[in-house]
């Protein structure tokens, strides 16, 4: 995203202020306590509520106030639904608030005592060092000396910290092939650790029956021997008694090592359940990189001395128009190029950054498709296109990602089920600024 969904704020010399950014006396008495999450601007709440709120949180909250079926709406449409009612205010938003409240009341408690901005900062920055984001974006957030300036820093650098999980997806991929020589050691280890278990409960088994033959054969011993001297047979009783002790400890030290071999062999199992869990996600989003990637080549091939072979790789968008909302400049351009040359014609609209939102409404009408990338458009954006284009009925669907890459595969798809007569694009879906 080039630009924040909101305007930054500007330093200026004092009394050049804008009226509008100039404190009331309500503002001032406002002040004095902490903001609510209704209270905050609109483009704030879906990185408060994706960042400080779980998925099982808002399970259980959001379906209160809304239609949504907790078991069966998707983590998006939760999400989706928590975002809306946070900016439409009333009873769900105050339960969303004091959800956070209760939840980071230790956080909200250690920021309080921040009396100015650079008090506040300090602490945020703290938090940022150690990890624990959720509770410090909080309690800067609602904090009562929480300025514009102050709130645009916070959000821009937890911005910039989803863009660094992203980058954490592409090492994940390179670490694949590790993950499954390591997902192999483990099968191998846990194989060994049962043989052992196997080997000490026959152990066990064993040192049982020689305590009962032991036992056994001192009592038909004492029968023998009624006539021994007694100082004689006391000394076989204590060596037998000894020999059975023994046996006894030895029972003692092979169950525990059972026990704990039981407890390393769960504890690995739980580990590797995990790491197969881990590679799964992994190799799902490595077939989806992949399907991008030669979508893209088979676009691009040939691009100067063989044209034929990509107007066929992008021949679906021959004659048809397409609106692409959101994106980023370059590759928009890109796009364009791409589109115009298959024959195409592409028309372009941020969703109201720059463009005025009434030109993407009157263009809608007249789009065979309308496509969208999940990580470059905001609620409101999404919100009008959903709305517009089930008036006109006319085709929308959402892309991973703003890349070219995404496009072209996308593209490809539909001409796979244009030829086999299936219907070419899936059903349309809802999507936020930064969880997709």
């Amino acid at each position: 995203m080039r630009t924040p969904p909101f305007q930054l704020a500007r330093s200026s010399a004092p009394g050049l202020c804008d009226a509008c950014c100039q404190p009331t006396e309500s503002d001032l008495r406002a002040s004095r306590r902490r903001a609510r999450l209704a209270e905050l601007d609109s483009h704030l709440h879906c990185s408060v509520i994706g960042t400080c709120l779980s998925t099982g949180e808002l399970r259980k909250l959001v379906p209160r106030f809304t239609d949504l079926d907790r078991h069966h709406a998707s983590d998006l449409e939760i999400h989706h639904a928590a975002v809306e009612l946070a900016i439409a205010g009333g009873a769900g938003a105050k339960a969303l608030n004091k959800a956070l409240d209760e939840r980071y009341s230790g956080a909200i408690r250690r920021f309080d005592a921040a009396r100015d901005t650079q008090a506040l900062l300090d602490l945020w920055n703290e938090a940022l060092k150690s990890g624990d984001i959720p509770p410090a974006y909080w309690a800067v957030m609602s904090h009562p000396h929480a300025t514009i300036a102050v709130r645009q820093s916070a959000f821009g650098e937890l911005h910039m910290l989803s863009h660094l999980v992203g980058a954490a997806n592409r090492a994940d991929i390179r670490r694949l092939v590790a993950l499954e020589a390591e997902n192999q050691e483990l099968r191998e280890k846990i194989d060994r650790q049962q043989a052992r278990l196997f080997e000490l409960s026959a152990e066990r088994d064993a040192s049982v029956r020689q305590a009962s033959e032991h036992a056994l054969q001192l009592a038909a011993f004492g029968q023998r021997k009624a006539d021994m001297p007694t100082a004689q047979l006391e000394a076989e009783v204590e060596r037998l008694r000894e020999k059975i002790e023994d046996g006894e400890r030895r029972l003692a030290l092979h169950t525990s090592r059972r026990e704990a071999a039981e407890q390393r062999a769960l504890r690995d199992e739980d580990e590797t359940r995990a790491l197969r869990n881990k590679l799964g996600e992994v190799q799902a989003l490595l077939k989806v990189v992949q399907a991008e990637c030669a979508a893209l080549e088979r676009a691009t091939l040939g691009a100067c001395d063989r044209p034929d072979v990509r107007r066929r790789a992008m021949e679906w968008v021959s004659g048809r128009r397409i609106v692409y909302v959101g994106g980023r400049p370059n590759s928009n351009a890109v796009l364009k190029a791409l589109v115009e040359a298959a024959g195409g014609e592409l028309i372009g609209h941020d969703g109201g950054i720059e463009d005025r939102k009434g030109l993407l409404a009157a263009a809608l009408p007249n789009a065979d498709v309308v496509l969208f990338p999940v990580d470059c458009i905001d609620h409101d954006s999404m919100s009008m296109l959903k709305r517009v284009c089930d008036r006109h009925g006319v085709e929308y669907s959402p892309l991973r990602t703003a890349s070219v890459a995404s496009f072209v595969e996308f593209v490809g798809r539909l001409m796979i089920g244009a030829r086999g007569g299936q219907a070419s694009a899936p059903p349309p879906s809802a999507f936020c600024l930064r969880h997709g």
